[in-house]
């Protein structure tokens, strides 16, 4: 998009909050003409009432083809066009694989890794008529796989093995596409998990690089940067690329560390789910919960 997002049509899915939600006051403020998409209707007119006329809101499920394809093609109707994709819908669970509870954990694959492929299938057809940019949203739990972690780490990988296939096979459409991989960003995702009394503990005691959690306006500045000049993979922050030369240690390094913390919470992960159930000590931020509201709803 020649570094300039002006007068660019870009759809944000899971817009309603966080990163979504940032990037497309930050695009708007730079002149594209952003759709946000994703529940939480009111959350999501009111960031997009937050980014002017040209911004719109289309409430849609990543897990309804249906919702999608409504959501897209009225899109392109109100737009004439659309120029570029951020795939970011995701939610995540915590819980360890032998006691997460088991809807939780299949949600988040079916939301941040199918939702990415629907999204993407749906789009294409329009990126491949503006010759325009997919931007996948992955993670670092993509290439750092901690204990509690198994779900969001599983679809955040598949998302970024999505995002390699799919750069070699649209390219010659003139179609670009992007990897994103962000640390703990403060969202409220993010924030609901450090408030967990088990794994938001974990997480701290980690220490480092690893437990840091950086302002959303870090992501929201390299991601808006990323999309402007059709990046091929962009890190929040840059450390988050050193580490993935050092990939295939990671889990070593994990294993050893697991030693010494798992015995412990291992119990304690049991202890909360005996207290509080496992479907509520697996949910982590508003976005889970408004995912298992529609999946009953259903």
């Amino acid at each position: 998009m020649s570094k300039n997002v002006r007068g660019k049509v870009v759809v944000i899915t899971g817009a309603a909050r966080g990163i979504g939600a940032g990037l497309a006051r930050d695009l708007s403020a730079k002149g594209a003409k952003v759709a946000l998409v994703g529940l939480e209707v009111d959350e999501l007119t009111r960031v997009a009432a937050e980014c002017g006329q040209d911004a719109g809101a289309w409430e849609a499920d990543v897990t309804s083809w249906d919702d999608l394809e409504k959501a897209t093609t009225a899109i392109a109707e109100r737009y004439g066009r659309i120029d570029a994709v951020v795939a970011n819908a995701g939610i995540a669970a915590t819980g360890f694989t032998r006691s997460i509870d088991r809807a939780a954990f299949e949600r988040v694959i079916n939301v941040d890794l199918l939702g990415v492929w629907r999204t993407v299938r749906v789009a294409l057809p329009h990126l491949v008529e503006a010759k325009g940019y997919a931007m996948l949203v992955s993670s670092a739990a993509a290439i750092i796989h901690i204990p509690g972690n198994a779900a969001y780490s599983a679809a955040k990988a598949g998302v970024e093995a999505f995002a390699n296939s799919l750069r070699a096979e649209v390219r010659h459409l003139g179609v670009d596409v992007g990897v994103v991989h962000p640390t703990w960003i403060a969202t409220d995702m993010v924030n609901t998990a450090d408030e967990h009394p088990v794994f938001g503990k974990l997480r701290g005691a980690a220490g480092g690089l690893v437990s840091k959690t950086y302002p959303l306006s870090v992501a929201v500045d390299l991601m808006s940067a990323g999309l402007a000049r059709r990046a091929r993979v962009v890190h929040v922050p840059g450390w988050v690329g050193v580490a993935k030369l050092f990939r295939a240690l990671l889990p070593r390094v994990v294993e050893l560390y697991a030693r010494k913390i798992m015995p412990g919470a291992d119990r304690a992960a049991l202890e909360d789910i005996e207290k509080r159930g496992a479907a509520e000590s697996s949910m982590v931020g508003p976005g889970a919960k408004a995912a298992a509201q529609r999946e009953r709803a259903l």
